[in-house]
């Protein structure tokens, strides 16, 4: 049916052109315009609330986008982030080669880049280094946890942000990047990394032995198509080592593909509801687990601001459920669902809401995430699941009073 439309569509869109050679042939549409063409397109089809298309006047935001002096790929690119600002929904955007290739390559669990983890320092908003990842570029230089960075090819972090600097770290196998960074101790030294993959080990498990109790530790970085197999084996290779209770550690999750994140509900719940998603047209989708689960013993979860879109979808599930209570700090906030979509040979692509989800007890978080069933003490530790991690520590303190409680 799609095809059937699409082609339709073409022969509809040839006619206009067709008509519009024989009377006027400068109103043929150049490549650049061809895309901004596609992008109204396919968001015009797809968007979660096509009211909205209403209050900001969205098919004259086509025609003027077209107006637009459109000759080049990047003037296309403008003209499309222009058309799509009004809808005042940040997921809903342009992704640009570059970008795109990138976010379709962080769902397959690997980045071309340095390896670093990235978050702001809440008391004065600097960029600071959650982590290297292990085996990395930025490993290998000695770059540990809380070092600040201060610039990236000498322009201040503090002009780029947090997503920007993230993105100007990645880039092509082999390349360089010259990195300013501030140690823990307050040195200033400039750091050259050079890019390569990176795996981002999205799925990290140990056994950890504490006062003759045995507990499991799993901790989940993002939601990449590998990520339900790999928690399938961090699971049974766990309770094969005897675990007698798991700390789930979600914290700094920022989500990923919605399918990992319901296939590792799946395999903690027992045919229990995991969300709800509501499409444009209204209709309401309850996704539920099979029954069995690959583990049932007693578990907590810790979850933080940095929790977010597919990691709220399962922490949602199991507070709602009753399986874990979450520790921790209140969750991002996302209850979107994004779809990627590629545009035509230029490499690019877009990203459009498509539905939106709600918890098993009906919660809607977006804009106002989790509350976690207890609130652990700021400030929140840098390198989560490290040493010395505070609230590692409690969640397994209150797992082993659990274990230790008489039945």
């Amino acid at each position: 049916m799609a095809q059937r439309v699409r082609r339709l569509a073409w022969a509809l869109l040839c006619g206009l052109l067709i008509t519009s050679w024989n009377a006027a042939p400068a109103l043929a549409l150049n490549d650049g315009q061809q895309l901004v063409v596609e992008s109204w397109r396919l968001v015009n089809q797809s968007y979660v609330d096509p009211d909205r298309f209403e209050t900001i006047h969205w098919k004259r935001l086509r025609q003027k986008a077209l107006e637009r002096p459109i000759q080049t790929s990047a003037d296309a690119y403008d003209a499309i982030d222009w058309m799509l600002s009004p809808i005042g929904d940040p997921y809903t955007r342009l992704l640009r080669p570059a970008d795109f290739t990138a976010l379709k390559a962080s769902t397959q669990g690997s980045v071309s880049g340095v390896g670093l983890q990235l978050g702001i320092r809440q008391d004065d908003t600097a960029v600071v280094v959650i982590a290297p990842l292990e085996g990395s570029p930025a490993a290998e230089a000695g770059i540990v946890s809380g070092t600040e960075l201060l610039r990236v090819d000498g322009t201040p972090t503090e002009e780029l942000g947090l997503e920007s600097t993230a993105a100007r770290l990645r880039g092509a196998e082999e390349t360089a990047v010259l990195l300013e960074i501030k140690t823990p101790e307050g040195r200033t030294q400039e750091v050259e990394l050079r890019r390569r993959q990176v795996n981002l080990l999205p799925v990290r498990s140990r056994l950890i032995e504490r006062e003759g109790h045995r507990l499991g530790y799993l901790r989940i970085t993002q939601f990449a198509e590998p990520v339900p197999q790999q928690v399938a084996a961090a699971l049974q290779d766990l309770q094969e080592q005897g675990i007698e209770a798991l700390v789930l550690d979600l914290r700094n999750n920022s989500g990923g593909l919605v399918s990992a994140g319901l296939a590792v509900a799946d395999e903690l719940l027992d045919g229990a509801p995991i969300v709800e998603t509501r499409n444009r047209e209204g209709f309401s989708d309850p996704q539920q687990a099979n029954r069995g689960r690959l583990y049932a013993g007693p578990m907590l979860t810790l979850v933080n601001g940095g929790t977010a879109s597919a990691s709220e979808i399962l922490a949602g599930a199991l507070q709602d459920d009753e399986r874990s209570q979450l520790l921790g700090s209140r969750t991002f906030g996302k209850g979107l669902i994004q779809t990627l979509i590629g545009l035509g040979g230029d490499g690019s692509g877009l990203a459009v809401t498509v539905a939106r989800y709600v918890t098993p007890n009906g919660r809607d978080i977006q804009n106002l995430g989790i509350e976690p069933d207890q609130l652990l003490p700021q400030p929140e530790p840098l390198d989560p699941g490290g040493p010395g991690d505070p609230w590692l520590s409690q969640a397994l303190d209150q797992l082993q009073q659990q274990l230790e409680q008489p039945l």
